[in-house]
């Protein structure tokens, strides 16, 4: 089965079809497109005309160049043209029915020696396979879209596959620039059944009317830095896809976290797919726009109804990493602030360690030497929650356990002023449980920071049910005086990010105890394919294993959905210690300092 794999068709071209078709032709194939639409056909030689024409522009391929792609991109509406293929792609509509059809033609037109390729995400490719007379010879070439842009393309095998037509679709991938990662066949493959899931939460999140739109797509960007919320990702893969790729992985799995949340069926039999139909969660200037134009769920001016409190004085209870990286923004920013620890030796290092953070910030230009001295010279290292009489807003950074922030709660309820807010940095924690150790549930909020907090934008702000109006309206308004991007969010377990982020670091857990797909595999599918900064195996082992597992045990608890256990290997994980890049072996093993 040596097939050189010189010409190739691709059966549909659509905007993926499309994309495949030019990735090959300029990297030297022949290739054949086939569409039963003459105007689909026209669009893809236009978009490959187009494509090359901006390549000779800003001088990556000469004229000359630009002329073969051109010629080794021909179109044709019956699939008897691919008759001389060695490699035939197929990427029509995600249905059983359409693709099934299309393989049982081929088998009558291609010859034995050719290798069929489906490209679909969330369709079963062994029973495609099965209705071929030549299963060996069929196998899943998932690309990723836009297929020039993107460099992932997950190569599939189902039961029946022969090794060296893998092998051969492999190399062809790398040949074209690509990153090729094996996986076996199961609905969404690797990255789609990954990000899949996490997409359905994010609607299911926004149908509950827990956060709004906009603040969950500013969460998850601003929080784990993605390129794109998850609602606005929804409405660019279009949203009637998601829902059949979701409908295929629930099919299989039966986990409650697959079963489409009910706002994607009620908005695509409304014909609200998302950019190509000009609505989906936003709305676009037009059909096929991505430019958002407001609507009703836009947020509004910002203003509050309601006046906040006034803030000049800030007290910080804590002396970790997190505690000495919010007196730093709050200093900053021009605020007073007492940094309070359990003993003035350990509020003094971490007066230190926010000098030292200072320095390192004029090293690299980003702040003046001036800045800084005003900034160290507005905090005030205490060894005692005492010097919390006059502050007009505390934050507690201490250790999440409940117990904990209760105790330093009833402490602060006696020793600050009436009316000062009173917020926990929790990020796991019911905050009413936390404001219920105060005589005054009313001043007590989540403010919610990321670490680094001197470099991360986003502030979750957590209302409890006795929550003042006024309290909310003050913590926002000290957001943004802070430089902070505020979400508002209920107070449930995980809030916005950590309930988005958590399951989905979960199941691709239960990827590898399952054997499907290695931490390398996995880590570069979500990098390559999801445009995510870090794979999660990175992720889990910077957060650390014990952060991990303890959160997914509050997330499991709170919702009680099955599909929210903890992964056993997590916790086996754990228990041998292995917590990550802090003890020097985790997922992976870390060199020692």
């Amino acid at each position: 089965m040596d097939t050189p794999l010189s010409t190739i068709a691709v059966v549909g071209l659509g905007t993926m079809g499309t994309g495949i078709a030019e990735v090959l032709a300029r990297a030297g194939h022949e290739v054949i497109g086939i569409d039963i639409s003459d105007e689909a056909a026209r669009q893809a030689v236009a978009a490959l005309e187009a494509s090359t024409a901006r390549a000779v522009r800003r001088e990556r391929i000469t004229e000359e160049e630009r002329g073969d792609v051109l010629a080794r991109f021909r179109t044709f509406a019956d699939l008897r043209a691919a008759a001389e293929a060695e490699l035939v792609i197929e990427v029509v509509p995600e249905s059983y029915e359409i693709k099934q059809q299309v393989f049982r033609e081929l088998d009558g037109i291609v010859s034995p020696t050719a290798i069929l390729a489906t490209g679909t995400n969330a369709l079963s490719v062994t029973r495609l396979a099965a209705e071929s007379l030549r299963p060996e010879r069929v196998l899943g070439l998932h690309f990723f879209n836009p297929a020039p842009a993107m460099k992932l393309v997950e190569v599939v095998s189902s039961v029946l596959t022969a090794p060296p037509a893998v092998e051969a679709v492999t190399a062809l991938a790398r040949s074209l620039g690509k990153e090729p990662v094996a996986v076996g066949d199961r609905p969404g493959f690797v990255a789609d059944g990954l990000l899949f899931g996490y997409l359905n939460q994010a609607a299911a999140m926004y149908e509950a009317n827990y956060a709004s739109r906009d603040d969950i797509d500013a969460a998850m960007k601003l929080g784990c830095g993605l390129p794109m919320g998850p609602l606005a990702l929804l409405d660019l893969i279009g949203i009637d896809t998601a829902r059949t790729v979701l409908e295929a992985m629930y099919a299989e799995s039966h986990d409650r976290l697959h079963a489409p949340a009910p706002v994607l069926r009620q908005l695509s039999e409304a014909g609200l797919t998302g950019r190509k139909s000009g609505r989906g969660f936003y709305t676009y200037e037009e059909a096929g726009s991505q430019t958002v134009v407001p609507d009703a769920s836009a947020p509004g001016d910002g203003g509050s109804a309601v006046a906040g409190r006034t803030v000049r004085s800030v007290g910080v209870a804590g002396s970790g990493t997190m505690a000495s990286g919010i007196a730093e923004v709050f200093a900053k920013a021009g605020y007073d602030v007492v940094l309070a620890a359990r003993g003035q030796e350990k509020a003094d290092t971490a007066k230190g360690r926010i000098a030292k953070s200072l320095e390192r910030s004029v090293a690299k230009g980003r702040l003046t030497a001036e800045a800084r001295d005003g900034a160290l010279a507005r905090i005030t290292a205490a060894g005692s929650l005492d010097a919390f009489a006059d502050v007009d807003l505390a934050v507690e950074a201490v250790a999440e356990d409940l117990a904990v922030k209760q105790q330093l709660f009833g402490t602060l309820d006696k020793v600050c002023k009436p009316g000062a807010v009173l917020a926990t940095t929790t990020s796991s924690l019911p905050v009413v449980a936390i404001a219920r150790a105060t005589a005054r549930p009313q001043d007590v909020i989540g403010m919610h920071f990321f670490n680094p907090a001197p470099a991360m934008k986003l502030v979750e702000v957590v209302r409890t049910v006795l929550t003042a109006d006024d309290v909310h309206a003050t913590v926002r308004e000290v957001c943004g005086r802070v430089r902070k991007h505020p979400v508002d969010c209920g107070d449930r377990a995980g809030f916005i990010v950590n309930a988005l982020l958590f399951p989905y670091l979960n199941n691709a857990i239960k990827m590898v105890g399952e054997h499907y797909a290695t931490l390398d595999d996995i880590d570069a599918a979500m990098k390559l394919g999801g445009g995510y900064p870090m794979g999660p195996f990175e992720l889990l082992d910077v957060v650390g294993l014990d952060v991990s597992l303890a959160i997914e045990k509050v997330l499991h608890g709170e919702f009680r959905d099955p599909g929210l256990a903890p992964a056993p290997l997590l916790e086996h994980l754990v228990a041998a210690g292995c917590l990550g890049r802090k003890t020097g072996r985790g997922f992976r093993e870390y060199a020692r300092r």
